[in-house]
């Protein structure tokens, strides 16, 4: 995903705008730019033909009040109604777009990001996020400064909506694979970190539908959140000790935006992030043939999922868009990351951590066993995953085209960054789109040998 702008603390990409909140405009994520980014996007909207309404949802984050009034204000200025649901999360407001059949929605979520950042996550009429080209356009609007807003006779109404968890949670529910019966009927016990967030009041009322014994952790949403956001294994001790402590069957953790689905046995072991998508689709795929996607920086575990059940496996390039966008073109039955990105077409095209939960209990419920057993039974790869922080006025694509000339015996993969198979190992190297780092991630069949792969990548980038 080509990114227009960039420095250390605002990110402007075509999938919408990251940055920090305080600080001089244009540098962070101040008012000024909320108000141009959110006016520019009306206008490209407007632009296109559609003045339909627009809908806003937000993450529980400290500015998220202060950023929503902002972009509601903006955005009614450019003559577009707003519907507010208000405390929400990323693919609840990507259904509502669908479902009101709205002109396009912004997510206000700085997703796995410290309390510190907050974001404009775009959608377009189907509750994707923007094209690559629409994303361009919207940014060149912003750059011209030349946006014409309605009179006073043409501003847009605002609305505020609180049932779209609910519709979300119920299409969950309705889904023909499932037997919410059987889940029901076990009772599991499941300990629930929300990250101060909204987990609070989606993953948990899913849960308690599911007639799970609920115990959540980090339950007020504040947006001041407990630990780092991201929901990595360093980050999860607390609830890997809450999981012993209440001899729970499960532990669950989702990012401020619960888009990821992070999993945790009834041992307090990991299940690992990698391995969400996996469970999912072992599920789904003996219910429903087809092909199954992910990104390149994924598990191949996936692929031996596919394989199982006789189904085609691709890869995609980094990012929900570039994923969808193989699923679409694949027509995949189920897909998406391996941070714990569920994604599943039949109710609709974005990562989804409350449909994953869904799943993965109705397999667990299905092979009636516990969460370490069912990860025992993989094939477990070791993947190591690390960032590199660099300047902003790094010749990435010159350290790139070293490493290219260097392994040019072995197969080799551009289409995002770079990705290297090597033997039965891989290695990809890339530009993260929502930090200032490069990512080098590998997985083999045992740990040193995946970490002797970074560490012979990391080398080009201290040279």
């Amino acid at each position: 995903m080509r990114e227009i702008r960039y420095n250390l603390t605002l990110l402007k990409k075509i999938s919408g705008i990251r940055g920090t909140i305080g600080g001089k405009a244009g540098k962070s994520l101040s008012p000024q730019d909320v108000v141009l980014l959110s006016s520019a996007y009306a206008a490209l909207l407007k632009e296109k033909g559609n003045k339909k309404c627009i809908v806003i949802g937000r993450d529980a984050r400290i500015s998220g009040d202060l950023v929503s009034q902002l972009a509601c204000s903006s955005i009614r200025s450019m003559g577009f109604d707003v519907v507010d649901v208000g405390l929400s999360t990323t693919p609840t407001v990507e259904m509502e777009v669908v479902r009101l059949k709205a002109g396009g929605g912004i997510i206000l979520t700085a997703s796995h990001n410290p309390r510190q950042w907050n974001a404009l996550k775009l959608l377009n009429e189907r509750g994707e996020f923007l094209s690559a080209e629409d994303g361009e356009r919207m940014l060149q609007i912003a750059d011209e400064n030349n946006i014409e807003y309605a009179d006073v006779d043409s501003l847009g109404n605002y609305t505020k909506h609180d049932k779209a968890i609910s519709y979300h949670i119920n299409s969950i529910l309705n889904l023909s694979c499932l037997d919410n019966k059987r889940v029901q009927d076990k009772a599991y016990k499941v300990v629930v970190d929300c990250v101060n967030s909204t987990g609070a009041i989606s993953i948990v009322s899913l849960l308690e539908q599911l007639s799970c014994e609920v115990i959540a952790i980090n339950a007020d949403m504040t947006g001041d959140f407990a630990h780092n956001p991201e929901p990595l294994p360093a980050h999860l001790k607390q609830l890997s000790k809450a999981v012993q402590e209440h001899n729970a069957d499960l532990g669950v953790a989702v990012d401020p935006d619960v888009d990821r689905l992070v999993l945790v046995c009834e041992d307090g072991s990991m299940f690992g992030e990698e391995y969400t998508l996996v469970a999912a689709a072992d599920y789904y795929l003996k219910h429903k043939s087809g092909p199954v996607v992910s990104n390149m920086s994924s598990s191949r575990a996936l692929a031996d999922i596919a394989e199982k059940y006789g189904q085609q496996y691709f890869t995609s390039a980094v990012g929900e868009a570039h994923v969808v966008g193989r699923m679409k073109e694949k027509n995949a039955v189920i897909g998406g990351e391996g941070n714990g990105g569920v994604i599943l077409p039949e109710l609709h095209y974005g990562r989804d951590a409350l449909v994953g939960m869904a799943l993965i209990l109705n397999l667990l419920s299905e092979k009636n066993i516990s969460a370490s057993a069912l990860r025992a039974s993989y094939t477990s790869y070791e993947i190591i995953k690390e960032k590199i922080e660099i300047d902003p006025d790094l010749n990435i694509e010159s350290i790139l085209y070293s490493i290219r000339n260097d392994y040019i015996d072995h197969p080799i993969n551009e289409e995002d960054g770079l990705r290297l198979d090597i033997n039965k190992a891989w290695v990809h190297i890339r530009k993260s789109n929502t930090e200032p780092v490069i990512r080098i991630i590998a997985e083999a069949e045992d740990k040193a040998e995946a970490q002797k792969l970074i560490q012979a990548i990391a080398k080009y980038l201290s040279d």
